[in-house]
């Protein structure tokens, strides 16, 4: 026999399974202070955003920091070999291709530039010291009076610096100078060269005239570091071994060469790869 629900009973069930569906979507729907997102991302970490948690691992609100390993094979990206580069300053052993690796002894320190120029790009490369305590970079938007005559064991008095310091620099430099150095990291610099204004955003180093990484993410000598830079319009961001940490904006000059540095020690750089933005 089946049990007798009275009319009243009824009633006051569906009502009740009516307010508990209720609750559930209001749980699940963003307030107007949530910024909306799309299952499975999460809003890129802006500068000036506060940092990471403690652990590094997320964003106070709980969000999951974005990694963005960008390998450079989509639509309009390209490999740059031996034939899209030309020696500024170097001797004919400075810089020795195989394949799409390149390889620079460091000596004499000078840079090796594009042959074309960039305004607005996305690029890519990875690279890794072979000597503790290694120095080296990336300058970005180098114009030709700065490379015109460059004499060897000096560099270009204008461009953006992506810094690619071996972490074993900080231990020289203070065998060297019995001092910290509070005016670098190792992880990620970025800072304007010379003549150049830029306008690094924070952390910055004592005298502002670097952006300091906000994560320490960067290899130890003989690992390989992917570096993911974006450039437009005269602002600079970089992400180191997938997450964003550096750059800054208002640079000016914002058209030139891509140079990549030799400086006193032998690095190599591999896959690298660009896509002009409009």
């Amino acid at each position: 026999m089946q049990p007798v629900v009275n009319k009243g009973a009824r009633h006051f069930l569906a009502a009740l399974v009516i307010l508990t569906f209720s609750v559930q979507v209001a749980a699940q729907e963003p307030s107007a202070d949530t910024p909306a997102t799309v299952e499975g991302e999460s809003r890129q970490q802006e500068p000036g955003d506060p940092p990471n948690g403690e652990n590094g691992d997320a964003r106070p609100n709980g969000v999951a920091t974005p990694r963005a390993y960008i390998d450079g094979t989509g639509p309009e990206w390209r490999t740059l070999g031996e034939a899209d580069f030309a020696d500024v300053n170097g001797r004919p052993e400075t810089w020795e291709w195989d394949g799409e690796l390149v390889r620079t002894t460091g000596q004499p320190t000078g840079v090796y530039r594009t042959r074309q120029v960039f305004r607005n790009f996305e690029m890519m490369l990875e690279w890794r010291h072979l000597e503790s305590g290694g120095n080296s970079g990336v300058f970005v938007w180098v114009p030709w009076q700065a490379l015109a005559d460059l004499p060897p064991d000096e560099l270009p008095g204008y461009g953006i610096e992506v810094q690619m310091l071996d972490h074993g620099f900080a231990d020289a430099y203070r065998e060297r100078t019995g001092e910290e150095g509070d005016w670098f990291t190792t992880n990620g610099d970025v800072f304007g060269v010379g003549e150049t204004t830029f306008s690094p955003f924070p952390p910055t180093s004592p005298n502002g005239a670097r952006s300091f990484p906000r994560k320490h993410l960067s290899g130890g000598v003989g690992e390989w570091n992917h570096y993911y830079v974006r450039a437009v319009n005269g602002e600079l961001r970089l992400w180191v071994n997938g997450e964003e940490v550096s750059g800054g904006n208002g640079a000016d000059p914002n058209l030139g060469y891509f140079c990549l540095e030799a400086e006193g020690a032998p690095v190599e750089f591999r896959n690298i790869r660009i896509r002009q933005l409009p």
